[in-house]
């Protein structure tokens, strides 16, 4: 009695092979990094990106900030020097944005004389930038209540 121990085959059955994965899946695959490529580079290309073009500016002010000895932060007019206002108390948000741009100076040695730039646009979009290093801090993705404790700033006439 002797066994046979050899496998059948049916008529059916492929012989093993490589995976084959569908080009299908490929080309779209390939066609959407194109495309998204080729959409990156016409918008830079046009300058017609988001983050390309700001709005024209509807009032801009120089101003200084200084803290003082009690405790207050003192926001004075960068053309005339004047004091604006004392900043008490709280103030989380204009002490925070401050801090922020405020290290970058003194990592670069450079102090508090130079003003910083806050822009309001006619978009309602609202800029604090610092011109002696190059940063800004887009005040309105902080919402409308932060983006008013620096609107203020723009209308004063100093105390």
């Amino acid at each position: 009695m002797s066994h046979d121990l050899s496998i059948q085959h049916g008529p059916h059955d492929k012989p093993l092979g490589p995976d084959n994965f569908p080009r299908w899946v490929l080309y779209c695959a390939g066609g959407i990094i194109a495309f998204s490529l080729l959409s990156v580079g016409l918008i830079r290309i046009t300058g017609n990106g988001p983050d390309q073009q700001a709005a024209n500016v509807a009032m801009e002010r120089l101003l200084r900030f200084e803290d003082r000895p009690d405790g207050a932060v003192a926001v004075i007019d960068g053309k005339t020097g004047e004091t604006l206002t004392l900043a008490r108390g709280e103030q989380g948000f204009v002490r925070g944005t401050l801090r922020a741009l405020t290290r970058e100076r003194y990592s670069r040695n450079i102090g508090n004389g130079p003003p910083f730039v806050l822009i309001a646009r006619t978009d309602a979009r609202m800029t604090l930038s610092d011109p002696a290093t190059g940063q800004r801090i887009d005040l309105e993705s902080f919402g409308p209540t932060n983006m008013a404790e620096f609107a203020r700033f723009l209308a004063m006439s100093p105390e």
